[in-house]
């Protein structure tokens, strides 16, 4: 099957299955990275709207169709139902002149890129959006994958917070070498450890994404340095001084220096940071007890003093 890395499609274009027939118009270009590009499309027979990736590579694309499998399957364990969760929707082969391009169709967030997101509501929506994303990797981590190239660019949110990864090319089993990395989000690029896809390596990119949003000069500042002197120590630093960064701080220095266990035990701090600011709001004053006993005593005294007064 020969793939190509120059394939651009223009709006309009209805995308026809070789094999099942399914037909798919493309809206917009969503993104597109080493190993194949995403549009958004709208599908022929029922108008739902949904991502389409085309890959350059068949090998690279079977491995983020077996993801999207797995997660499907264990979305379908937990609900209890046996419904398509449309992680994915589709899988088949285009024609374009004369060549046979893999492609696949999942599920799509109306929603945008992270760091527009958190521009047009607010640095405070980065708690809501950080807990759905965190769950989304804890049920990757599940399945046995890495996110891997976990970056601002993978991420979209809905208006609500609600998150949806884009782009699971560069998705690695457990335990194997990370697929792809983007250097300010990459672990080894900091000297906090290796590129061995783990739960972990998810956690540090995340932190590393939240300095980046809301520190962007120190961060960038900081990994301009030479590999010599710079080090995850230099990111501990940035968490420290920003105050943009300290309703997070607890749970950012632990996910730079690998010490949560697992992704649920990172979720559950993350809420409890997020939530905690609520919890924290002290109830109306309630009545001080001398005044009660204050008030008590008056009564009592104008009550002899009525009884006298009728007595006498």
């Amino acid at each position: 099957m020969t793939t190509s890395s120059k394939l651009s499609l223009a709006q309009g274009t209805v995308v026809t299955g070789r094999w099942k027939g399914g037909q798919y118009r493309i809206e917009r270009l969503l993104g597109q990275g080493a190993n194949g590009v995403v549009y958004l499309v709208r599908q022929a027979d029922s108008s739902k709207r949904y991502a389409l990736k085309m890959g350059f590579d068949t090998v690279d694309i079977q491995s983020e169709i077996n993801v999207l499998k797995a997660l499907q399957r264990q979305e379908r364990r937990r609900s209890g139902t046996g419904r398509d969760l449309s992680y994915l929707v589709e899988v088949d082969d285009y024609s374009v002149q004369g060549r046979e391009i893999p492609f696949y169709v999942m599920r799509y967030v109306k929603g945008e890129p992270l760091r527009p997101f958190l521009a047009q509501r607010g640095a405070e929506w980065l708690g809501i959006a950080g807990l759905h994303l965190l769950r989304q990797l804890g049920q990757l981590h599940e399945s046995g994958w890495v996110f891997g190239d976990l970056k601002p660019e993978n991420v979209l949110v809905s208006p609500y917070g609600e998150v949806e990864l884009i782009d699971y090319g560069g998705v690695s089993s457990m335990g194997r070498s990370v697929k792809q990395f983007t250097e300010w989000y990459d672990r080894g690029f900091w000297g906090a450890g290796g590129r061995t896809a783990d739960p972990a390596y998810d956690l540090f990119s995340f932190s590393a994404v939240c300095i980046h949003l809301l520190a962007e000069g120190s961060l960038r500042q900081a990994a301009t340095q030479l590999p010599q002197t710079r080090s995850y120590h230099d990111l501990l630093n940035i968490v420290r001084s920003e105050p943009a960064l300290k309703p997070y701080k607890v749970w950012l220095e632990r996910a730079i220096t690998g010490q949560f266990r697992d992704t649920w035990e990172a979720c559950r701090l993350w809420k409890e940071l997020v939530t905690a600011p609520y919890r924290r709001r002290k109830p109306a004053a309630s009545t001080p007890r001398w005044l009660v006993g204050a008030f008590a005593l008056a009564l009592t005294l104008l009550g002899c003093a009525l009884y006298l007064t009728f007595i006498l």
